[in-house]
């Protein structure tokens, strides 16, 4: 299997994420699109796998375990995002990332 549709799909959602990093500033969106990326290096993980070790054993896992450990980390990462963007519209009434240049409240 030719891994340039793996690629190609996760170069776009990595750029998609990207985009909607530097274009949003609702901290809700922002978060999705880090998301995104995080999917993004997932699914490169797994081509890279199936590229590099089609056959081995040994090997035939480890990307797919990395995917699976981003993808904890992921959760756990909307986790505390979704506490700091509650925290912060209890706070201010809003959730744009321009609002929150303040280290205090």
């Amino acid at each position: 299997m030719s891994p340039l549709g793996p690629l190609l799909l996760a170069t776009l959602l990595f750029c998609v994420g990207v985009y909607g990093i530097i274009a949003r500033r609702n901290a809700v969106l922002v978060l999705m699109s880090v998301e995104l990326m995080l999917n993004a290096v997932n699914i490169n993980l797994v081509a890279f796998q199936n590229l590099l070790w089609p056959l081995s054993e040994d090997a035939a896992v480890s990307g797919q375990m990395f995917a699976l450990f981003i993808i904890a980390v992921a959760a756990a990462e909307v986790g505390v995002g979704l506490a700091i963007i509650f925290n912060m519209f209890r706070n201010r009434a809003s959730v744009n990332v321009d609002d929150v240049d303040l280290m205090r409240w």
